[in-house]
């Protein structure tokens, strides 16, 4: 009984968290996908991408948090997958403003992008003690500690374009940023791989000590039986 209390409230913790980040990460999709598209801003724009995808990450977490390992499994896989896609979006984007070269708005780069860093550190604090609860919620830490990466490397994206007054500053960084949404991905799948195999060979091993606790329980009976 204690057992089924103590996880229920670290599920009733963990759902709160999540609520919580999400809000938070949808209001900066919002505000970062409209201030990339008006500064004309590819790490603004992945930014905020990884803002979309980082939202739909915690309502599978959501979904997850009182399931099994198999389910949580599923749900990391689902989260690296949506990285993956988002990474080679955000690099296909990078195609086009090379192909398409514009110097982006400096000054909306930086107050924005410092915005979302802000926001963002404020998710890691609020995830950072669940990130060993499980591969559910470690899937979340990561995405949130990327988010900080990536934020701070917006704001160098700023100060490039101010120095040089070129986009390159902004496609590369661009480009950064989308090879770490797939370079994250990688490890989310794996960790995924890892915990569902896990819990297939968990699943296993019990059916087996079942059977054999059924045939010695029937070996027993057979020999009660012989013996009256």
């Amino acid at each position: 009984m204690q057992a089924a209390d103590a996880v229920a409230r670290l599920h009733g913790r963990q759902t709160r968290t999540l609520k919580l980040v999400l809000a938070i990460n949808l209001v900066m999709f919002a505000v970062e996908i409209v201030a990339g598209l008006l500064a004309g801003s590819t790490a603004l724009l992945a930014d905020s991408l990884d803002m979309l995808g980082d939202s739909v990450v915690y309502v599978f977490s959501l979904y997850a948090v009182t399931r099994d390992d198999a389910w949580k499994a599923g749900a990391a896989l689902v989260k690296g997958l949506i990285m993956a896609a988002f990474g080679l979006f955000v690099l296909g984007h990078v195609v086009y403003k090379i192909a398409n070269p514009e110097v982006p708005h400096f000054e909306t780069i930086g107050l924005v992008g410092l915005l979302a860093l802000v926001a963002n550190a404020t998710c890691l604090a609020l995830l950072w003690q669940h990130r060993g609860e499980d591969v559910n919620m470690r899937s979340v830490w990561l995405c949130s500690r990327n988010d900080i990466i990536a934020n701070v490397s917006v704001l160098f994206a700023a100060l490039g374009v101010w120095l040089m007054n070129s986009h390159w500053p902004d496609v590369l960084i661009g480009s950064c940023i989308a090879l770490l949404f797939l370079r994250s991905a990688v490890h989310v799948v794996h960790d995924a791989a890892s915990t569902y195999h896990a819990h297939n060979a968990r699943k296993e091993n019990d059916s087996r000590s079942e059977t054999g606790e059924r045939g010695r329980e029937h070996s027993r009976a057979r020999s009660r039986s012989t013996a009256s």
